[in-house]
């Protein structure tokens, strides 16, 4: 069954967000709400996907059959690598015997995939230090603003936790003021700096009104950068510096967003930017405008690093923590 916010986050009280057993009927609603929604949304990857899959069932599984798999697979942005691997696998259980069939290969493959979006690297969020410092990167356009708000909403409303949001995207005046937007619709404490003004600076005043304030959550949101750009990379590294001074620690937890459209190129970003900014989770976003939705296996495999949330839409309830077998369901069923 798909996870929840509970689920993602650790709190303090030692639950997965609280919620007791009056509210698991609700619970249990919402996550097969949550499956139905992110099926209808990953349409173009299933699409074609499945195409090819669809066609194998009640044949031979043949050499035919393993090249339109890998080509499928590829052309989901599953990556060569990934699916060499998911491909050799498959064909050594079809030799033994152990698969027989299109549908018996649809069902495995789909246990595989969702394998291989597990890493070794919890695919949770301890928000168990007071305060809890998450920093938020990524290229221009990945959606980086709005899911850092629509984030900041879900731990206030979802799980009752105090939140600060930091606007250290000093250099696009609109950031700002998004994100201010989104901090009223949260109900959290927003903190910004003059226009174009050190990142570093806004960063370290927002964990001091954390630590102040006495909040669970500080998310600071950073100015859109190309992992091309080494001077800008290098201000990332600064404003991480910056705010272990202030808070020993922090930032407890680096997210990197990455746009799903972009296919292979995200998956550089991601390992560009986990070179810079030690990133701890990827929030992979515009999974509903792509047939490239593999790139999230591809990503989990080559970095380790885990997808934590998924943006698949514009609502508030379509940025949603990431849950492994229901991506592989979702991407095949």
């Amino acid at each position: 069954m798909a996870r929840d916010w509970q689920d993602l986050f650790i709190t303090r009280d030692g639950a997965a967000g609280g919620g007791g057993a009056a509210d698991e009927p609700e619970r249990a609603e919402k996550r097969r709400g949550f499956f139905r929604r992110l099926r209808e949304n990953m349409r173009r990857t299933r699409d074609a996907l499945s195409e090819e899959i669809q066609a194998t069932l009640f044949e031979d599984l043949d050499e035919e059959t393993w090249e339109r798999l890998e080509e499928a697979l590829i052309a989901a942005d599953v990556g060569a690598r990934t699916t060499a691997e998911v491909v050799e696998q498959l064909e050594r259980e079809a030799q033994r015997g152990d698969l027989s069939g299109g549908e018996q290969l649809s069902a495995r493959l789909t246990e595989l995939l969702a394998d291989i979006a597990r890493t070794e690297r919890s695919d949770r969020i301890d928000l168990t230090p007071a305060p809890t410092v998450l920093l938020v990167v990524g290229v221009n356009g990945t959606g980086k603003t709005t899911s850092v708000g629509k984030l900041a909403w879900h731990l206030r409303r979802e799980l009752g936790q105090n939140v600060v949001l930091g606007a250290a995207d000093t250099f696009r005046a609109a950031a700002v003021e998004q994100l201010e937007v989104w901090s009223e619709r949260a109900g959290v404490t927003f903190v910004k700096g003059p226009a174009e003004s050190d990142p570093g600076s806004v960063a370290y005043e927002a964990v001091a009104t954390g630590v102040r304030e006495g909040a669970d959550v500080v998310i600071i949101d950073t100015a859109g950068r190309l992992h091309t750009q080494d001077n800008l990379m290098a201000e990332l590294t600064k404003v991480r510096r910056v705010i272990a001074k202030q808070l020993p620690g922090a930032p407890h937890e680096t997210l990197i967003t990455v746009d799903a459209t972009t296919g292979q190129n995200g998956l550089r970003q991601a390992r560009l930017f986990a070179e810079a900014v030690e990133v701890s989770g990827i929030v992979l976003t515009k999974l509903d405008g792509t047939a490239k939705g593999g790139i999230a296996l591809a990503i989990a495999r080559e970095l380790g690093i885990p997808v934590k949330m998924i943006g698949i839409g514009e609502q508030l309830e379509d940025l949603r923590p990431f849950d492994a077998d229901d991506f592989a369901r979702a991407l095949l069923s």
